[in-house]
C-alpha cells in the first residue's frame, strides 16, 4: 500500500452534533502533519476516523489509493499512540512491544527480531525487561511508540502523547520524534496536539482547527510569518492584533501612519487588522513607532515581556532582559519594522 492520509468531505455527528464538518485533507507520503487547535475542535475526531474508532456520517477515509472507511481498526495497518500510554501492566516491556505483532498474527520467528528493533529505534532496549510501573512517564511513552512501530505501519497517529509529561521530559520526547521521524522517511505521521511548540517542532505542515473544521493549512513557517487569519495568528504562536484603517501604503492606529505592505484586498479608507509578533517588537525609536503607557511588566528568564497601553490598544513586546525595567506607568516607546508586520483584510474571517 502506498503511503500518506486523506480526507475527503468527512463528517462525524454525535447526537445530532457536528464535531468534524466536511473535513479536506491530504498528508503525503512521509509527511509530519499536525492537527492543531483548542479542545472541541475536531482534531481527535479527524485522527479517531483514520484509526476506525468513529464512522463518519459521509465521506471518505483513504490510506495510499485504499478507501479504509469500512475497515475495522485491526485491518487499516496504523500504529496509534495516546497521551495515556495504555500500557499492560502485567508485561514487561518486550511483551508489550511484541502485543501487536502477536494480534496481526505476525510469524513467531519475526517478533523477536522486530521487538528489537523497536526498542533500540527508541532507545529502550535496556529494559525489555522491566514492568511500566519501573520506568518513568518518558521511558513509558516510548514503549509505547516502540509498540505502535514493531508492526511497521505506513501510517502512524499520535494522539497528544506529550501531554502527561513534564516540561523537561517533554523537550527530551520532542527531540526523540523529531529523530525517528529522520529515520522512518516513508512513515505518514498524523500528530494531534494543541501545543504550538510541538507543532512548530515537528511538523512539516500544520493544520488548524476550530469548531469542528479546517481553518488554515500550511508549513509553520508560513502559517507563523504571514497567517490567513486572525484565529491563526493568535493560535499558531503570539500575536498583537490591532486594528487600522488602510491608507495608501501605510495604515492608521489612532490616528497615527505606520508603514505596511498592504494587499490582501485592502482598499484605501477599509478597516483591517495588523498582526505584529511579540518579539518582533522593539524598545525605541524605529520605522513604525508607538508611544504608550506601560500597564505590566513580566520576567520571563531571558526576556522581560512588556504590555503597552496604546491608544486603547494593548501591545505586547518581548525584549531581552532588561538591568532596569521601566516601572508600570511610564511613557515608553515601541518601534516595529515594516516587513515584520502581516495585514489581515476584514472579512478574512475564521468562518
Amino acid at each position: 500500500m502506498s503511503g500518506g492520509i486523506r480526507f475527503d468531505r468527512v463528517s462525524v455527528a454525535y447526537g445530532g452534533t457536528t464535531v468534524l464538518d466536511s473535513l479536506d485533507l491530504t498528508v503525503g507520503p512521509g509527511e509530519v502533519m499536525a492537527l492543531l487547535g483548542p479542545s472541541g475542535s475536531g482534531k481527535t475526531t479527524a485522527l479517531r476516523a483514520v484509526a476506525g474508532f468513529v464512522r463518519p456520517l459521509s465521506g471518505r477515509v483513504f490510506l495510499g489509493d485504499r478507501d479504509v472507511t469500512d475497515l475495522p481498526p485491526h485491518r487499516r495497518g496504523i500504529g496509534m499512540v495516546v497521551q495515556q500510554y495504555a500500557l499492560f501492566p502485567h508485561l514487561r516491556v518486550d511483551q508489550n512491544v511484541a502485543f501487536g505483532l502477536k494480534a496481526r498474527k505476525a510469524p513467531k520467528r519475526e517478533i523477536p527480531g522486530r521487538v528489537a528493533e523497536a526498542l533500540e529505534m527508541t532507545g529502550m532496549a535496556a529494559y525489555a525487561r522491566r514492568y511500566p510501573r519501573e520506568l518513568s512517564g518518558g521511558q513509558q511513552q516510548r514503549v509505547a511508540i516502540a509498540r505502535a512501530l514493531a508492526i511497521r505501519p505506513g501510517v502512524l497517529l499520535l494522539d497528544e502523547p506529550l501531554s502527561a509529561l513534564d516540561a523537561r521530559l517533554r523537550s527530551g520526547m520532542l527531540t526523540e520524534l523529531a529523530r525517528l521521524h529522520r529515520e522512518l522517511p516513508d512513515v505518514s505521521i498524523l500528530y494531534v496536539t494543541h501545543d504550538q511548540v510541538e507543532a512548530l517542532t515537528l511538523a512539516d505542515r500544520i493544520a488548524v482547527m476550530d469548531r469542528a473544521r479546517l481553518r488554515d493549512c500550511g508549513t509553520p513557517r508560513e502559517l507563523y510569518r504571514n497567517p490567513r487569519t486572525e484565529f491563526t495568528a493568535s493560535f499558531v504562536g503570539d500575536a498583537n492584533l490591532l486594528p487600522v484603517t488602510v491608507g495608501s501604503g501605510t495604515v492608521s492606529l489612532g490616528g497615527r501612519d505606520l508603514k505596511v505592505a498592504t494587499g490582501r484586498d485592502t482598499a484605501p479608507g477599509s478597516t483591517a487588522t495588523l498582526c505584529v509578533r511579540p518579539h518582533l517588537v522593539g524598545l525605541g525609536e524605529g520605522p513604525n513607532t508607538l508611544r504608550g503607557t506601560l500597564a505590566e511588566v513580566q520576567w520571563r528568564g531571558s526576556a522581560h515581556r512588556l504590555y503597552v497601553d496604546v491608544t486603547g490598544h494593548r501591545v505586547k513586546a518581548d525584549v531581552r532582559e532588561l538591568r532596569d525595567p521601566p516601572a508600570p506607568g511610564a511613557e515608553v516607546t515601541l518601534h516595529f519594522a515594516p516587513e515584520d508586520a502581516v495585514l489581515l483584510a476584514a472579512g478574512v474571517t475564521d468562518d
